[in-house]
């Protein structure tokens, strides 16, 4: 079960607030929940040293667009607290170290936090209870279209597919009412803000397709509905490059500078005072994809990372260290691929359909574990969210949430469809490739490179 709550009181003289991915003032349920119990109000925000060492992909967790967009919306936050007589305390600090030393500083005796759909955060958030059992802990969902309590099946009964999980869900009526905290409890008396050593940000705003922050997330969300651009959505999601061809919400969704709540609460006023067609109806149908991931997250846990995924299916790939390489450069054979991979290597984002092309072609094609290139797409992807990463990934190598098992796609059929004139991969130098996609041979014999030169 994900509600860990102990029976609520009344009040606390001091509570801490724990931001993780729901980084806003507006429609955040668990701040308002912590407001309305608390005397005092410790805000804080942990950096985990660990997102920025080799994991054991030799990728790092956090990669430098996404730190440079969360490096913003922490700014943001900053500024929306402090209109409230508040304050954001960035820690630098593995979360159970941080928290532990400001639980003893403040004398906290109630922590909480939005829901949170990875097993790890969640592992973090239960070892926490473990330790201080003395302290109340609370979490409300803010993630989320629909909260655990509200699902028509429990989590262990969960869908196996994208499609039984739809049918169960859309006859559902869904409260898009925001939930805000007008204001806020001041921070505890003679609190101490000392400036953290964060590592660099080592992206520039104006070098970055996306700029963090609740504050922009309104503005876009406010220029995207007021276009027309709604309206042609399911005809143009699926191009391969351009500002106009999907929403752009992803980024502040996957770190909470917007909720889904203010998404559909948009898209329906857009319905009611625009118009209502396959358009709208398709982005409506993308959330509920996220929102299926995020349950298969919550559902799966750690088997979310493991190979042989939720099916525990077993998969006939390896791990190649040359073919993962040249993926990851967009030095393959395949220039689609190639153009997809150098456009998220210098801009943090790829279209969906790029995506899933990628994915395809790490699996089938080059037979690499799946798990790798899942790991540099957290890495590198400015929106990256645990479940529809991790998830995803499952489902184009067959371990996850597909029923007709391993999707193969045909890199020659996706590049006549999608850029049939190579404007796409001459824009992004797809066509460069040297080398052999391996070093050795099967019998481990090095491979002589000048056969394999353009």
């Amino acid at each position: 079960m994900l509600d860990q709550s102990n029976q609520r009181p009344t009040s606390f003289h001091t509570g801490l607030y724990w931001f993780t991915n729901d980084l806003r003032i507006e429609d955040n349920r668990a701040l308002l929940q912590a407001a309305e119990q608390t005397q005092q109000l410790l805000c804080v925000y942990l950096v985990d040293p660990a997102w920025f060492a080799p994991n054991r992909y030799g990728q790092k967790t956090m990669g430098q667009y996404r730190w440079s967009f969360l490096y913003a919306s922490l700014v943001d936050l900053k500024k929306s607290l402090n209109a409230l007589g508040q304050k954001l305390l960035i820690v630098f600090d593995a979360p159970l170290d941080g928290l532990g030393a400001l639980i003893a500083q403040y004398k906290v005796d109630a922590i909480f936090r939005s829901q949170n759909a990875g097993f790890y955060e969640n592992k973090h958030w239960q070892l926490l209870q473990q330790r201080y059992q003395m302290l109340y802990f609370e979490e409300a969902a803010t993630h989320t279209i629909f909260a655990e309590s509200s699902l028509p099946f429990g989590l262990e009964d969960l869908p196996g597919s994208f499609s039984k999980f739809r049918r169960r869900v859309e006859p559902l009526d869904i409260d898009t009412r925001l939930v805000t905290a007008k204001s806020l409890p001041p921070p505890p008396w003679g609190a101490r803000w000392p400036r953290p050593n964060l590592p660099p940000v080592g992206v520039s705003e104006t070098s970055s397709m996306f700029r963090g922050g609740a504050s922009q997330a309104q503005k876009h969300l406010a220029q995207y509905f007021g276009s027309r651009l709604p309206s042609s959505y399911k005809e143009v999601r699926n191009a391969l490059e351009g500002w106009e061809y999907s929403t752009k919400f992803s980024p502040w969704l996957a770190d909470g500078s917007i909720s889904v709540r203010q998404i559909l609460q948009a898209l329906n006023d857009y319905e009611a005072n625009v118009e209502a067609n396959d358009s709208t109806y398709w982005i409506y149908f993308e959330l509920l994809w996220r929102e299926y991931f995020q349950w298969f997250a919550h559902a799966y846990g750690v088997k979310l990372f493991n190979k042989d995924g939720a099916k525990s299916q077993k998969i006939l790939t390896s791990f190649y260290p040359e073919r993962f390489q040249r993926w990851c450069q967009g030095n393959t054979p395949y220039p689609l691929v190639n153009a997809c991979m150098k456009q998220l290597n210098a801009t943090g984002y790829m279209s969906n359909r790029g995506r899933q092309i990628v994915a395809s072609c790490l699996v089938n094609e080059l037979s690499v574990d799946w798990r790798y290139g899942a790991a540099y797409f957290e890495q590198q992807l400015v929106d990256y969210d645990v479940g529809s990463n991790w998830g995803n990934w499952q489902y184009l190598a067959g371990v996850g949430a597909d029923p007709r098992g391993q999707r193969h796609f045909d890199i020659a059929k996706q590049t006549a469809i999608y850029d049939p004139q190579n404007t796409f991969i001459n824009n992004w130098g797809g066509q460069a490739h040297t080398g052999s996609m391996d070093a050795v041979d099967y019998a481990d014999w090095p491979i002589d490179q000048r056969l394999h030169k353009d």
